[in-house]
């Protein structure tokens, strides 16, 4: 099978979003940090110099799209798998096609592997022959760190580009697009006032896909009015009846999250503090990973500089759990603004740190005479405890 053949774009009942795919650079939203004029992606892509790379983003950021236009620009062979669904036989399938189109049409290949992370060692490991000789370039597309998700051996022969959530500006570009392109919804002749259309690009979070997936929603809506129909407001507070902010539990954005809590409480900034700690709630959180978290600051951040704060840390999280959520909830609040206010000191923490580390390095030192137990006569006799002063 050639992966090549179909291209579900072209499918007449596929999703607004996979309609919408840019097909030239020029129509590519987003990424200036990367594409624009004398970025090193760019100046890449002018070059004519295609690499094996991966694209490091949240979803919705156009990591597919982009990953399709390179192997058009550079006249390529693309072949798209997803890490979900494909294993070691895939890839060799891929790897029989790409040589096949090199031996035939004399042209080079593009492996897109969506979802990298998903692969094991073993699957990743497969692909690095063929990258290092160039059967295939690999272009890998992945929400999660490649430092931690990708070996080192394959992240060796990849540049790693970092694609970021889209901005507001970017979203509506996104959904203008949407309404106007015959591809989309062109044909149906909707209007939507501009205040809407900010509510959706608001509501997408830096997700295109997830801007558009709205706008499908809407414009089904508004389907039965027929031609020229309008997207009213209150077609929108329907469907944004539920926001969904971007959150992944165990992901980078949950660590970066809770790294943000912490370092404003570290800050002595409340405001901020509270906001990264509604942040995590909103995205659904466990408030007891919450609660020891404000433990440990109270500990590591605070310590003696301000002793009843492990107090409070404490009876915050005991007050969590007799009442529960959402009402317990204001209890760590409580704890979070306390402990964003008050004094700091890591004094503790760093020389807690020291000694571990003196500990770890040392040998085992034999305690001194006048520091050891002597509950015996003979102990006594063995000087244990001499010269102790109480």
């Amino acid at each position: 099978m050639d992966p090549d053949d179909t291209d579900a774009a072209d499918a007449p009942a596929a999703p607004l979003a996979e309609r919408m795919r840019p097909t030239e650079l020029a129509d590519y939203v987003g990424q200036a940090h990367v594409l624009g004029a004398g970025k090193p992606l760019r100046r890449a892509l002018d070059a004519g110099r295609l690499h094996s790379m991966l694209f490091w983003g949240p979803p919705g950021t156009g990591k597919t799209s982009l990953a399709r236009l390179i192997a058009s620009l550079a006249d390529c062979h693309f072949m798209p798998l997803s890490a979900v669904m494909a294993g070691v036989k895939q890839i060799r399938d891929c790897v029989a096609a790409a040589r096949h189109e090199r031996d035939t049409a004399g042209r080079a290949s593009v492996l897109f592997i969506d979802e990298v992370h998903r692969f094991n060692k073993s699957q990743q490991d497969a692909l690095l022959p063929y990258v290092e000789d160039g059967t295939v370039t690999l272009i890998g597309a992945t929400t999660e760190n490649p430092s931690f998700e990708v070996n080192n051996a394959l992240l060796s022969r990849c540049r790693v580009y970092v694609l970021e959530p889209l901005g507001r500006d970017a979203l509506l570009a996104v959904i203008e697009r949407a309404l106007t392109d015959p591809r989309g919804l062109g044909e149906q002749q909707l209007s939507m006032a501009d205040d809407d259309r900010v509510l959706i690009a608001e509501a997408a979070d830096g997700d295109a896909r997830r801007a558009l997936n709205l706008l499908e929603h809407l414009a089904g809506l508004a389907a039965g009015r027929g031609p020229g129909a309008v997207i009213d407001s209150a077609d929108v507070a329907a469907v944004l009846s539920q926001g969904l902010r971007r959150f992944d539990k165990g992901g980078d954005a949950f660590y970066d999250q809770i790294s943000a809590l912490h370092k404003s409480v570290r800050g002595s900034d409340p405001d901020a503090a509270l906001y990264w700690f509604c942040r995590m709630l909103d995205g659904g959180c466990d408030p007891a990973y919450l609660a020891r978290r404000l433990t440990r600051i109270a500990s590591e951040d605070i310590g003696n500089a301000d002793p009843r704060a492990l107090h409070l840390a404490i009876d915050a999280w005991q007050a969590w759990e007799r009442l529960g959520s959402p009402e317990g909830e204001l209890a760590l609040a409580q704890a979070v603004v306390y402990l964003a206010c008050c004094a700091k000191s890591n004094a503790v923490y760093a020389a807690f740190n020291a000694a571990m580390a003196e500990v770890r390095r040392g040998a085992s030192l034999p305690v001194p005479q006048h520091l050891r137990n002597a509950p015996t006569k003979l102990m006594q006799t063995l000087g244990h405890g001499a010269g102790y002063r109480y």
